[in-house]
């Protein structure tokens, strides 16, 4: 579709929502429930305050805090006055937050009133704040503004100001990046990027019209963010948790006949263990979707066992893509017949992206290849937030270099082999760890599982694997490595297994930070942490 000659806002589908669907719920968050008209009220009118205050065009706002309604009317209004949103890791230490503060430098830091200590503190070391806004109720101390108290006086009084939302190619969001592979970049998305990932899932996932959403991954990051745009295109009801909490997940799906969630790997694997999963009605959900890390074989079986009416989806993107690029169709989600065969992928590209498999030197690889995997499309971002050499390089010939190693089938079935710098390479072999992480997975013993490239004199890296055990669980070193060699290729075998007590180490999205499990290994020699 050509966009040149289009005015895109995102911002229109929380119009669009209020006009079409003024009563029907828009957000339930704590036991409180508001309507799309209520919703669309609340965000003019902190559009209204933000501009009262100073915010112009092009300005940064901020926002700290856990899941909430704020969270997601902030979704929307800065872009109402040209402005850009910006989510920050509430899991981050001070220094991270302060860093990421300083380098978007925001006029205005909206924080969840748990972290008003923290952002005071931010406060101290960024210059470009002027206002620190605090919601999650009417109090606020001295020189801090409440959220609720202005907009509700906005609202009493009907005196809105006069908006003049940004559109097209500028920027609605930054996201920072989690920094697994380095600083944290902003990730610059704009009107376009969001319109074109928003029209692509609805039909994907096969949503249908006022379904029931539980948001309950952090805000801050693109994988449950993409859904706020989404639920106000079908006038659904975003449930909102404040963070990830088994039995809250539960209750809520029973609660409110949630539709649909999507969730990480991780998390699945913690509703399926918690003792009391069976417990509760979950008879409503319609459609599952999992990102952000591949699935083992041995969880996607537990999954599709444990959820048999539901749809499954297995989705591949990251904040750059808006998130999506590739999607597995629930009909491939099967344990037996000819459409098993693709379970171990990642599926398709969707229908805005195209998507190739390129070697070093990014020349397009024939099928079955492993290499990097490169895409482009209307979904891809802008650049990095100030970093126009990181963004050259990441957008090279107008690909989308995403550092993921994976290889396409004759059919165009994505199936992925790890990050490119995690590849392990040993005695000149090159040893994807996913593929042994799979292979362990299926011990009977193991709970969860990290690969990594340890030092060795003579290979240069050896493979080394991190292992930690059911409860109640034995199994040897040797033993897991004779399970591996009966499975894959020697070479690709760990040479070494650490037994892990303590939880393995996770990003704010549940993925494993294998650079914190490197770190022991390659301290002080040529660093392997990025």
């Amino acid at each position: 579709m050509d966009t040149r000659n289009q005015l895109i806002r995102i911002t229109d589908l929380l119009f669009a929502a209020a006009e079409k669907w003024p009563d029907k719920p828009a957000i339930s968050f704590l036991g409180e429930t508001q309507s799309w008209l209520r919703t669309k009220n609340r965000t003019v009118a902190a559009a209204t305050l933000l501009k009262n205050i100073g915010v112009e065009r092009g300005d940064r706002v901020a926002f700290l805090g856990l899941n909430s309604n704020v969270c997601f009317e902030s979704y929307w209004s800065p872009a109402l006055i040209g402005a850009i949103m910006v989510p920050i890791n509430y899991r981050l230490a001070d220094r991270e937050m302060i860093e990421c503060i300083q380098d978007c430098t925001p006029k205005v830091l909206i924080v969840d009133a748990r972290f008003l200590k923290k952002a005071q503190k931010i406060n101290e070391h960024c210059g470009s704040l002027t206002n620190i806004i605090c919601c999650g109720g009417f109090d606020a101390p001295e020189g801090v503004l409440s959220y609720e108290r202005a907009i509700n006086d906005i609202i009493k009084s009907d005196t809105y100001a006069e908006l003049c939302p940004s559109s097209n190619k500028e920027t609605v969001i930054i996201f920072y990046t989690g920094g697994t592979t380095g600083k944290s970049k902003g990730v610059m998305l704009s009107h376009i990027n969001f319109k074109y990932n928003t029209e692509c899932s609805i039909p994907l996932y096969r949503m249908k019209q006022h379904w029931a959403f539980l948001i309950i991954g952090p805000l801050f990051h693109l994988a449950a963010g993409s859904r706020v745009f989404s639920s106000a295109a079908l006038g659904g009801h975003a449930v909102i948790l404040p963070k990830f909490d088994v039995v809250d997940l539960m209750e809520s799906v029973e609660e409110y006949a949630i539709n649909s969630a999507t969730l990480v790997p991780t998390m699945y694997q913690m509703i399926l263990e918690h003792p009391r999963f069976g417990e509760y009605d979950l008879s409503s959900l319609k459609m599952l979707a999992s990102g952000a890390a591949p699935l083992s074989i041995a969880l996607l079986s537990r999954i599709v066992s444990a959820f048999p009416e539901t749809e499954f989806f297995q989705t591949y993107g990251m904040t750059e893509a808006s998130p999506i690029l590739t999607s597995l169709d629930s009909k491939y989600h099967v344990l037996e017949g000819p459409n098993s065969a693709k379970l171990g992928s990642v599926g398709r590209a969707v229908k805005h992206v195209d998507l190739i498999i390129a070697d070093e030197d990014d020349n397009q690889l024939p099928a079955n290849t492993v290499g990097q995997i490169l895409a482009r499309g209307e979904n891809i971002m802008t650049g990095y937030w100030q970093l126009p050499q990181q963004t050259a390089e990441a957008l090279k010939e107008g690909w989308y270099h995403t550092g993921d190693a994976g290889y396409l089938d004759e059919e165009g079935f994505l199936f992925l082999e790890g990050r490119v710098k995690d590849m392990i390479v040993s005695g000149g072999e090159n040893i994807y760890p996913i593929e042994v992480e799979n292979i362990l997975e299926d011990h009977p013993a193991i709970h969860q599982c990290a690969v990594i490239g340890v030092p060795h004199e003579t290979w240069g890296e050896s493979v080394h694997a991190i292992v930690k055990l059911k409860d109640g669980a034995q199994v040897t070193e040797r033993e897991l490595i004779a399970f591996c060699k009966e499975n894959i290729a020697s070479y690709k075998c760990p040479v070494s297994v650490t037994f892990r007590e303590s939880p393995m180490p996770l990003s704010p999205i549940n993925k494993i930070l294998k650079t914190e499990l490197r770190k022991p290994f390659w301290e002080g020699r040529n660093s392997r942490l990025v």
